[in-house]
C-alpha cells in the first residue's frame, strides 16, 4: 500500500533532522522538534512515513512511561534511551532519532485539577537539561566524560500550552503545528483507500462530505465496511462457536471477498459514525451524574414541625429543604461575583489549602468539575466551607476557550473570616 507523505511534513522532519547531525559553524540547533495539533490527523503516522523514507532508526518513548510510583524513573528512562540511541548512531553509521509520543499527556498540566507529580517536574528538568548539553547526557549515580554523539528528539502532542513554558522556548524546540489542508487531506485518504478502487475524484467528494472530520474517522470507516461480511460470518459459524472458529482452529483462517467500497455506501456508513459522534457530545451524562451527586450531598432533612392533631411531619412533603440560588451563608459579594463570571461565560472551581501549605502556594481541587450553574456553584462552595472548616478555601475563575484562570479569589481564611 502506498501511503501519502504530506510535502510540508517531510520538509519540516527532514530539514530538523539533517540540521543537527550537521556542524553549522556559530549557529545554535535546537534539539527538540514539537510537533503539535488536533487529535487523530496523523502526527505519528506521518513521523513514521518519513522515517522510513529516509532510513532513520526510532526509539520510542511512550507518554504513559513518563510517570512511575517511584520518583526519578521516568528521567531516568529519557536519559537511558537518549543514551542508547546515541550508540546506535556510532555503532550503526546512520541516522537515529528518539521520539517521545503524547509528551503533553505525560508530562503537561491540563487544569488546576491535573497532579503536578515530582516525576512531571523532573521530564520537564530533564529534557531541559538535554537540550542544552545533547552530548553530554549522564545517568544518575555514574559519569562518563566521553561526549555522546548529538541525537535529535521529536516530540508529538495535541496541546504544548500544557507543558512547561521554559521546555518550549525557541532555543530548545522548534515548533510545527500540523493541520492537514485539502490536498493533504485527499492525498492521505487516497492513500487509505488506494487499493479499494476510489478515483481522486471521488475520494475528494468524500473528503468533502466529511470536512470536519480528523484523518482517523477516514481509516475507521474503511475498518466499518468490514463489518457486515463480519457479522455474517459470525451468524454462519454461532456466536457459540465462533471463538473456536478462530482462535486456534485447525481449519484455515476465514477470508473475506472485498466489500462494496462505492462511495455512496461509503458515505452511508460515514454518516452514521458522525451520528454516533453527535450523541457522545449531546449526551453529557457527566455533568448530569454530578449534579445529582452535589444535590444529594447538599440536600438537609427539613426539621419536623408540629401538626395539628400533635403529632410532627416534614416542613415540605419531600422532606427535603428547598436549595434557593441566594443563601444566607454566602455573603452578597460572593454571590454576585459568582454571578458575573458565570454571566461571561466562565467556569467555576474551587480550590483549598491548609495553613502550612498555603505559605509555598500547594492548592489542592475540592474535587468538583468545571462549574457552569449558578446554584451549583453556590451550594458546592457552601459545602466546602463547611467540609474544610479552618483551611483556606478559594474561588476560581477559568476561561473554558483559553483555558486559563481570570479570577482567583480567597473566600475562606483560617480564622473563620468569609
Amino acid at each position: 500500500m502506498s501511503y501519502y507523505i504530506a510535502p510540508r511534513f517531510l520538509d519540516k522532519l527532514g530539514v530538523h533532522i539533517t540540521k543537527n547531525f550537521l556542524n553549522l559553524p556559530g549557529v545554535r540547533v535546537p534539539l527538540i522538534l514539537g510537533i503539535h495539533g488536533r487529535k487523530g490527523e496523523g502526527k505519528t503516522f506521518q513521523c513514521q512515513l518519513v522515517f522510513e523514507k529516509m532510513g532513520i532508526e526510532v526509539t520510542l518513548i511512550s507518554g504513559g512511561e513518563l510517570e512511575s510510583p517511584d520518583a526519578g524513573d521516568p528521567a531516568r528512562l529519557i536519559r537511558l534511551r537518549y543514551r542508547e540511541t546515541a550508540e546506535l548512531i556510532k555503532v550503526r553509521g546512520k541516522m537515529c532519532v528518539l521520539m517521545i509520543n503524547d509528551l503533553d499527556a505525560g508530562a503537561g498540566r491540563f487544569d488546576e485539577g491535573t497532579q503536578y507529580t515530582v516525576n512531571t517536574q523532573l521530564v520537564n528538568a530533564t529534557l531541559m537539561n538535554i537540550a542544552d548539553n545533547p552530548t553530554d547526557v549522564q545517568l544518575p549515580g555514574s559519569y562518563d566524560s566521553t561526549p555522546l554523539h548529538r541525537v535529535p528528539i521529536i516530540v508529538t502532542g495535541n496541546d504544548f500550552s500544557t507543558l512547561y513554558a521554559p521546555l518550549i522556548r525557541d532555543g530548545r524546540m522548534e515548533k510545527f503545528y500540523w493541520e492537514p489542508d485539502r490536498d493533504d487531506r485527499v492525498g492521505i485518504v487516497g492513500g487509505i483507500f488506494a487499493e479499494d478502487g476510489l478515483s481522486r475524484q471521488e475520494v475528494a467528494q468524500l473528503v468533502d462530505t466529511f470536512p470536519n472530520q480528523s484523518i482517523d474517522f477516514y481509516s475507521a470507516l474503511r475498518s466499518r465496511i468490514y463489518d457486515e461480511q463480519i457479522r455474517e460470518f459470525i451468524h454462519q459459524v454461532g456466536f457459540e462457536r465462533v471463538s473456536l472458529r478462530v482462535v486456534n482452529s485447525a481449519e484455515k483462517p476465514p477470508e473475506f471477498k472485498k466489500p462494496d467500497f462505492s462511495l455512496s455506501h461509503l458515505i452511508e456508513a460515514g454518516k452514521l459514525m458522525v451520528g454516533e459522534q453527535q450523541r457522545v457530545e449531546n449526551s453529557q451524562l457527566v455533568d448530569e451524574y454530578n449534579r445529582l451527586n452535589r444535590g444529594r450531598k447538599n440536600y438537609q432533612p427539613a426539621p419536623s414541625q408540629p401538626s395539628g392533631n400533635g403529632s410532627t411531619q416534614p416542613a415540605n412533603s419531600n422532606g427535603f429543604q428547598k436549595q434557593q440560588h441566594s443563601s444566607a451563608h454566602l455573603s452578597l459579594e460572593t454571590q454576585e461575583q459568582i454571578r458575573q463570571i458565570l454571566a461571561q461565560g466562565h467556569r467555576i472551581n474551587f480550590e483549598h489549602v491548609d495553613e502550612r501549605r498555603f505559605r509555598t502556594g500547594s492548592w489542592q481541587s475540592c474535587g468538583t468539575a468545571h462549574i457552569d450553574a449558578e446554584w451549583d456553584a453556590i451550594s458546592a462552595l457552601e459545602a466546602y466551607l463547611a467540609e474544610y472548616e479552618g483551611e483556606y478555601v478559594r474561588l476560581v475563575g477559568i476561561d473554558p476557550k483559553a483555558k486559563r484562570r481570570v479570577v482567583e479569589t480567597i473566600i475562606q481564611r483560617p480564622n473563620g473570616k468569609n
